[in-house]
């Protein structure tokens, strides 16, 4: 099973979670893949992806993540051995976020909430310690993100393997040539 962990203020109906679903729908593997619309609760979103992956082997899990879903993805390879391919991940997100407190948005479903210090509190509680298994873990970086230093990425993620794309954004537009690496990955 890939399952897609989207950003913040994002959906599984996100650009590159559309792109997945058409790729397993073009290899008529549909099954395969679970693109979730997570809580904006960081507590809530990681208690959702823990009880549906516990329903499955490791060795059958894959991950991809992007943004805040890649910090997600990060902690949820470490807790239950499973590789994930990590896409413009954002890095100690409680620090990065706190400029994001007050009323927020959902770009998709347009729920709107308050992000709150308690979401900051929920974040800072799944840091996780230094990387135990980076051989596990794929990082993509596009230089021209936007929102993110993918320089951070760089640092926090040096043991694992690296594709650093020159250019691109924070949707990292460079998504579907990746797709099959991502997958071999």
């Amino acid at each position: 099973m890939l399952v897609y962990i989207h950003g913040f203020n994002s959906s599984g109906r996100s650009a590159k979670g559309r792109l997945l679903v058409d790729y397993f729908a073009a290899a008529d593997r549909l099954d395969e893949v679970w693109c979730p619309d997570l809580p904006h609760r960081p507590a809530q979103a990681m208690a959702m992806l823990e009880e549906r992956l516990a329903h499955h082997a490791p060795a059958d899990i894959r991950l991809v993540g992007s943004s805040l879903g890649g910090f997600y993805a990060t902690v949820l390879a470490e807790r239950m051995g499973v590789r994930a391919a990590l896409v413009n991940p954002a890095v100690h997100p409680a620090r990065l976020l706190e400029a994001a407190l007050g009323e927020q948005q959902n770009y998709h479903s347009g729920e709107r909430y308050a992000f709150t210090r308690d979401h900051l509190r929920e974040l800072a509680a799944l840091e996780p310690s230094p990387l135990q298994h980076p051989e596990r873990l794929l990082l993509l970086v596009e230089t021209g993100d936007e929102v993110l230093d993918y320089r951070e990425a760089l640092a926090y993620y040096d043991a694992c393997r690296q594709i650093v794309v020159p250019g691109g954004d924070h949707g990292f537009r460079s998504f579907a040539r990746y797709i099959p690496e991502i997958m071999t990955f």
